[in-house]
């Protein structure tokens, strides 16, 4: 949603009009877009869950969302539409592409997904979010890079203060999926570091709402000053304030660290079937701003290794600081807008 989000808040500014069209599980985490941003709910589904009766459902799902899409393509009939991937968005990508409406898909990831693999054929153009992009041959992508939100903007390359004998903060962010792992070995990770670094950590935890009692308890034991919660509404702030920040690989939170410039530790989800989050990390990696520790080799003993490495090094973190920022493109949403209006321009209308 942040990308989407992103967007909307751009072709607000330049005087369009927006609607976000999603599926019931995608609104919910539709808060953030601005009020003026109408949330059309259409149903979707993917045959990749809930067993069979789930496979044989889905088709319909899709098929009854595809048609309210069409129904209200007709009634508005929107100047461009945009695909962020997800099964959300098959039916409005389903009807633009019936009814020859401009239209375009961004990935956020270094690999396509399954959605957009099925309609980047199909659409005149294919923003990238990460650099290079695995692409299904013939297709050609268009480097944007990922939109990140105003509060990540606001926060951009803000100074890095680097690790040393006074509270020093880490953010933990596990990410929409695969979170327990980090709930799991991270406070024993930090646990295990000399005395004199683990009293000045001050740690922002974000964990499952099954995992945050013992991850309370497990840095309570420590003796490290934490705060867990489910979700983080601040997050650019905790990254801004952070000397290290040890997260999933997603692409959102590849493009924060980006942006705002901070040292990480890295540990792509292992159970991605593309292994997107490896490539999402390539980057910052090849730049020596982040180490990449796979699932397979994390451990309390091998994250605390790294964790020491950084947050005794002064002039090695901000160095690292200073090669995030080198990877950022925090101008994406405008280069993600300019093409949304490049293609409403010359396949359709403009507003």
């Amino acid at each position: 949603m942040f990308p989407a989000q992103s967007l909307a808040e751009v072709m607000l500014d330049r005087g369009w009009s927006v609607a976000l069209s999603t599926d019931a599980r995608g609104a919910r985490y539709a808060g953030g877009f601005p009020d003026v941003v109408p949330v059309e709910v259409v149903s979707s589904a993917t045959p990749a869950r809930g067993g069979a009766a789930g496979r044989l459902a889905a088709p319909l799902r899709i098929g009854a969302g595809v048609a309210a899409a069409w129904t209200r393509f007709r009634r508005d009939r929107p100047g461009v539409v945009v695909g962020f991937g997800g099964y959300p968005a098959i039916p409005a990508l389903s009807a633009a592409a019936a009814m020859k409406l401009p239209r375009l898909i961004h990935e956020q990831n270094g690999v396509l997904g399954r959605v957009n693999q099925l309609f980047a054929r199909r659409v005149h153009a294919v923003a990238c979010g990460t650099w290079p992009a695995d692409l299904p041959g013939g297709v050609e992508g268009v480097h944007t890079g990922n939109p990140v939100r105003g509060a990540v903007l606001d926060r951009a390359g803000a100074p890095y203060i680097p690790p040393g004998d006074y509270p020093m903060s880490v953010l933990v962010l596990g990410g929409s999926q695969g979170a327990r792992i980090l709930s799991d070995v991270v406070p024993a990770a930090l646990a295990a570091l000399p005395d004199a670094m683990r009293t000045h950590l001050r740690v922002s935890h974000q964990a499952r709402s099954e995992d945050v009692d013992r991850v309370v308890a497990a840095y309570d034991a420590a003796g490290i000053a934490a705060d867990i919660q489910t979700f983080f509404e601040d997050v650019p702030n905790r990254m801004a304030d952070a000397q290290l920040v040890i997260a999933r690989s997603g692409a959102s939170t590849v493009a924060d660290i980006g942006v705002i410039g901070r040292p990480s530790i890295l540990v792509p989800l292992a159970s991605a079937i593309r292994d997107e989050q490896t490539a999402n990390a390539r980057a910052l990696v090849d730049a020596g701003a982040a180490i990449l520790l796979p699932e397979s080799k994390l451990t309390p003993d091998s994250l605390a290794q790294q964790v020491e490495l950084i947050l005794s090094n002064e002039q090695g973190a901000q160095q690292m600081a200073r090669a995030a920022l080198s990877t950022a493109i925090p101008d994406a949403a405008d280069r993600l807008a300019d093409l949304v209006q490049s293609i409403a321009t010359t396949h359709g209308r403009t507003p």
